[in-house]
């Protein structure tokens, strides 16, 4: 099994899972015993297959479900479900869930995005400069007066996002994000995350999609009924038995690096081709008739 090629530097644990437990009334339990972190600087993949309890395990860390059993830290501390201690969570941990109309209510994208900064009680020239700024990283500033009900579904998708990215989190969790976008419209929010990153929000992505998985994230969380298991994208994703216990499927990338490696295309480690550009770069030389210069 193989590493992701120049991961990053593990930071601190921003929001955490100890000892959780949760199940629905009148329904099993869905996550038992369960320590997870949020690594502050890492890209998380959740994996899993329906009803693994990747959304509940994103509602608990969000704050809109509370463990029965443990609890959820916030840096370290005890994270409280009064007024208080929830304020201070969602100020760090925002959740964007799949289906936009599920999250869009106002009547234009402004006032969508201003409502949890308003709520935060800010100065209006404070909540004006944080929709700005979301706007502006979801590359919808044009669209700031557009009634809700007249957008895209992709806009609609970067309308959600920029309401959680106005309260300027630290970790920005998004459940399916890329699911019913265009190849275009996925490659624009992917370049869209990667500035969030960039510009120091930590995101976990929950989605289906392994090979999206490899080629976006640092890190995967595999929900199997065995339990959560947690490492670096490109080893988790060539586990063939925790892959098929979470109902997935080997990953484009690693099946590919494997053909590699046994023709002796590949040097190994860190090599993983995440996209078709990467596997043309890194056979081109191999290819017959390539010049070394």
């Amino acid at each position: 099994m193989s590493e992701p090629s120049a991961p990053r530097e593990p930071g601190e644990s921003l929001v955490a899972l100890r000892d959780a437990s949760y199940a629905y009334e009148d329904g099993p339990t869905v996550l038992s015993g369960l320590d997870f972190d949020v690594t502050e600087g890492r890209a998380l993949a959740l994996l899993g297959r329906n009803g693994s309890g990747k959304t509940t395990l994103m509602r608990l860390l969000s704050g809109g479900l509370r463990p029965e059993q443990g609890g959820l830290t916030l840096r370290g501390a005890p994270v409280t479900y009064d007024r208080k201690g929830l304020t201070r969570l969602r100020t760090t941990v925002q959740l964007v869930v799949q289906d936009p109309d599920d999250q869009l209510f106002a009547a234009s994208v402004e006032q969508d995005v201003s409502f949890g900064p308003l709520n935060l009680g800010l100065t209006d020239a404070e909540v004006r400069a944080r929709v700005a700024e979301a706007l502006a990283a979801l590359d919808i500033s044009a669209l700031a007066d557009r009634p809700t009900h007249l957008l895209s579904y992709g806009q609609r998708k970067r309308t959600a996002i920029a309401g959680a990215v106005a309260m300027r989190p630290r970790v920005l969790i998004l459940d399916e994000p890329t699911a019913g976008l265009d190849p275009d419209g996925q490659e624009r929010l992917l370049a869209t995350l990667q500035g969030l990153r960039d510009a120091g929000t930590t995101v976990v992505m929950a989605t289906h999609d392994v090979d999206l998985a490899l080629r976006w994230a640092d890190d995967a969380a595999l929900l199997t009924p065995s339990g959560v298991r947690t490492g670096p994208v490109a080893q988790m994703l060539a586990h063939r038995d925790l892959l098929a216990q979470a109902g997935l499927r080997l990953p484009w990338g690693i099946a590919v690096a494997e053909l590699l490696r046994a023709k002796g295309l590949s040097a190994g480690a860190g090599e993983e081709p995440r996209t078709p550009e990467e596997l043309a770069a890194l056979t081109a030389p191999a290819m017959p008739g390539a010049s070394a210069g």
